[in-house]
């Protein structure tokens, strides 16, 4: 490599390096959007290859091509082109660039899909499938209730602190990506369970030991996302819910039940945490699905 294509290929990866820095210390993104970004990066700079300058629009149209045939699908391209804007919008803020040059290039067109969830019916079964009289169970069956109640993330659920759930008040405090905060209200039955936990079933898990966290394990730690979603998956074939049962399905079923329910989008959005209405607009499609097959099912004319 001469001397000006490894320069190149460093200043690429040093603006990188940087950017990625921002998201974590100035913008405080999570760690899982912080992994898909330097893996997004990754292959953009692999792509590009041996550059003396940072890639222009030319570059990264080829690079979204090569996306595509290599098989991604729609929302995976659109995904690394967000990643692109946000890197080349930190450079252009910077004066790294003097234009962006993913301004004019097209999102892909991607098929909205209609998220899952669970009828009412569901929700009970998957909640009563715990044992109670083991520790673990009213662990269980404490987790889903507050899931349910609240439309957490799986993430924000396992790293829920004793501190931030007010019972009196039903009110639950948590801290979602971009590290915002926000409260989101809890029901009764979700806190008679937490109740129940609290005063049987976390003490028997941790035996005297300390553990800040309101969801332990018998070591004292959180329960991770990736164990919750083992349970679930396991509690979903004993209540003999078999279609891809997830703690997201948990989450989208707290919301399509609320809009259900006459609860307004804004108000929806604000208890999911997200950032933009659009992406809570997704469950109006939902409910117009619903209705669509109730009208084909019962109208005399459908």
């Amino acid at each position: 490599m001469s001397g000006a294509l490894a320069e190149g290929t460093a200043h690429l990866r040093s603006r990188i390096t940087a950017f990625l820095n921002f998201c974590r210390l100035e913008k405080g993104l999570s760690a899982n959007s912080l992994d898909a970004y330097s893996t997004d990066l990754a292959r953009f700079k692999e792509f590009v290859g041996n550059t003396q300058a940072l890639p222009g629009t030319a570059e990264i149209r080829h690079h979204i091509d090569n996306l595509y045939q290599s098989g991604l699908s729609s929302r995976s391209v659109g995904r690394h082109l967000t990643t692109l804007r946000n890197f080349y919008g930190y450079l252009l803020r910077e004066g790294e660039v003097a234009t962006d040059p993913t301004e004019h290039l097209r999102t892909p067109r991607q098929w909205q899909t209609i998220p899952k969830y669970l009828n009412l019916g569901e929700i009970e079964k998957i909640i009563q499938a715990p044992d109670l009289t083991k520790p673990t169970g009213m662990r269980d069956r404490a987790m889903m209730e507050l899931l349910y109640a609240s439309g957490l993330r799986v993430s924000e659920l396992c790293k829920v602190g004793l501190g931030d759930l007010n019972l009196e008040m039903g009110v639950l405090r948590t801290t979602g990506k971009g590290n915002k905060q926000r409260l989101v209200p809890v029901g009764k039955t979700a806190v008679l369970a937490v109740r129940a936990h609290l005063e049987n079933g976390r003490s028997a898990l941790l035996k005297g030991r300390a553990s800040r966290y309101l969801f332990v394990t018998a070591r004292g730690g959180c329960l991770t996302r990736q164990a919750f979603w083992k349970l679930l998956a396991v509690y979903g074939r004993k209540a003999g819910i078999f279609h891809g049962l997830t703690p997201h399905v948990l989450r989208h079923s707290f919301a399509t039940h609320l809009l259900e329910g006459g609860a307004d989008l804004r108000s929806v959005q604000v208890m999911l945490g997200h950032a933009d209405i659009s992406t809570t607009q997704i469950y109006t499609h939902v409910m117009r699905s619903r209705l669509r097959d109730t009208v084909e099912k019962h109208h005399p004319r459908a």
